[in-house]
């Protein structure tokens, strides 16, 4: 296995610092990291979800909902603006999708790492239907919706194993 580090386009990152949409879609810039930006855009969700995760539920979930539709409106307009139907900068998926997985996560530092390597897991190997999702939806839609599934799987999964583990100690 060989790992390649993609050189910075100066173009997108000019974009990225210049245009609003694009530095929404791009997490603020972690979708410029020549390595990974799929993890670096995660990581950039956790560190979001530090304060979001002492707001009260609703307030929780009404921030998601905000960040889902705005990643929706952005990265459909930075996909059609590139020409790439969904480039890897745009990380603003990831940043939604772990913030699903982490919802009412224990804030542990195990139950947090484990919520991360499941939604990363998740995103990258793409099970059904996140790879369904990916292959035949387009646009902002289809940018979002496999992440979002995978938080949802991520979530689903994370807290079966709080269940499990408080049920069971």
């Amino acid at each position: 296995m060989t790992i390649s580090i993609e050189p910075v386009d100066k173009a997108v990152a000019r974009k990225v610092f210049t245009r609003p949409a694009w530095l929404l879609a791009y997490g603020l810039g972690a979708g410029l990291s020549p390595l990974a930006p799929g993890t670096i855009g995660s990581i950039m969700g956790l560190l979001l979800w530090i304060p979001l995760s002492w707001l009260p539920v609703w307030q929780y979930l009404l921030t998601l909902a905000g960040i889902c539709a705005l990643g929706v409106l952005v990265s459909d307009q930075v996909s059609r603006e590139m020409g790439k139907a969904d480039p890897g900068g745009i990380v603003i998926d990831e940043i939604a999708g772990i913030l699903m997985t982490l919802f009412l996560v224990p804030q542990v530092w195990y139950w947090i790492l484990a919520a991360f390597v499941i939604f990363r897991l998740l995103d990258i190997i793409k099970p059904w239907p996140i790879g369904l999702a990916d292959r035949q939806l387009k646009g902002g839609i289809g940018i979002m919706v496999d992440d979002l599934l995978a938080g949802a799987m991520g979530l689903v999964l994370i807290q079966g194993m709080v269940y499990l583990q408080l049920t069971f100690a």
